[in-house]
């Protein structure tokens, strides 16, 4: 019988041991972790996400505050806020939620982000780290992704693991975690053979037949059918698309679960662990900051 593993009740159960944690680090510091958001525009799905994070917030005793730009905000306009909100002792963490409008370069803004308030683990210098198996923080959607196969006992040692997508946020990061030595997880939560997939490869549904472990992170409703899964594979299916018929996947939930041995589904999957990471990082950015 197929696993699904429900990321919505693992970050209910992680959010509880956050929540004494948080609580500890209140009473030995007599102030709360807080959480500032950056919201330009009027997407309504950011607004949804960052009503989500403010809401895990408040759930493990975080402060969270927002500023919300307006569409015609500049980029020297948003990075004044970036500033500020840098040099406030009482921030310790930053967020700033993606995408931006169109007149504001993205990399910019995310590399004015002081590195110790980096919580969504961006800042080049961050990334650097991260690469060399000694992070200050984790991406938050990788190392939800990570945190599910842990915590359900999938060990990813000695696996090939499969990653289709390229993306800053989660295919490169992610495939660099699982092909490290060591986790924080300990070493059963890394040391995979990885392959990324992306756009340009040859033979996609080949290579990811070869996966005991396939993470789909591309950004296309249902690209992963049946056909592209081996028999008793880990499904980490990423993707959250919005269609006619409501939120689906990356990957073919219906068809894959039939064949695989355990995997996420969509909603309740790995979307709900991303916020219960960004939490994890930013009282880990309030202990640095008061070491």
């Amino acid at each position: 019988m197929t696993l699904i593993l429900d990321g919505k009740a693992l970050a209910a159960a992680m959010e509880l041991e956050l929540a004494e944690l948080v609580a500890d680090f209140i009473q030995n510091h007599a102030f709360a972790p807080c959480l500032a958001a950056v919201l330009v525009g009027d997407d309504p799905a950011s607004a949804t996400y960052v009503k989500n994070k403010r809401l895990a917030c408040e759930r493990v005793g975080i402060e969270s505050r927002l500023h919300r730009l307006s569409p015609s905000t500049t980029e020297e306009e948003l990075l004044q806020v970036v500033a500020t909100l840098n040099n406030d002792d009482a921030v310790s963490g930053i967020l700033v939620q993606l995408p931006l409008p169109t007149q504001i370069r993205e990399q910019k803004v995310l590399d004015a982000v002081h590195p110790l308030k980096d919580v969504d683990c961006f800042h080049p210098e961050n990334v650097g780290l991260m690469v060399q198996g000694r992070p200050r923080f984790l991406p938050c959607t990788p190392h939800g992704c990570m945190q599910i196969l842990h915590r359900h006992s999938l060990p990813v040692a000695g696996k090939h693991a499969v990653v289709v997508g390229r993306s800053e946020i989660v295919g490169k990061p992610l495939a660099t975690l699982l092909a490290q030595k060591d986790s924080h997880l300990g070493p059963a939560a890394c040391n995979a053979t990885v392959t990324v997939c992306h756009s340009k490869t040859s033979n996609l549904a080949e290579i990811c037949r070869q996966a005991d472990v396939l993470i789909a992170a591309i950004g296309r409703p249902k690209f992963v059918t049946a056909e592209m899964v081996k028999p008793g594979a880990v499904v980490i299916d990423v993707g959250i698309n919005r269609t006619e018929s409501g939120l689906v996947g990356d990957v073919d939930f219906e068809a894959v679960k039939e064949i695989a041995s355990a995997i996420t589904p969509v909603p309740r999957g790995v979307g709900p662990m991303t916020i219960t990471m960004l939490m994890h990082n930013t009282l880990a950015a309030a202990r640095g900051q008061v070491a």
